[in-house]
């Protein structure tokens, strides 16, 4: 199990590669600014999705990354 600081760190290089700096600087902004419910957002987020196109998606995602 990793550590909360290795945990945060993985984040912030991954909203880095994918934001850009100023831009994963803003996002933290917003979310410590704003009172933000997890969970709640989570159950909603794939709603109108099947279990087969959120596999579609995640996978499409994944090759994304091996292009890096």
């Amino acid at each position: 199990m990793r550590t909360d600081t290795e945990i945060k760190m993985s984040a912030y290089e991954i909203l880095n590669q994918a934001l850009g700096m100023i831009e994963t600087e803003r996002f933290i902004a917003l979310i410590q600014r704003e009172r933000f419910d997890y969970t709640k957002w989570r159950e909603n987020l794939f709603r109108e999705m099947t279990g087969k196109e959120i596999s579609k998606k995640a996978m499409e995602f994944q090759n994304t990354l091996k292009t890096f």
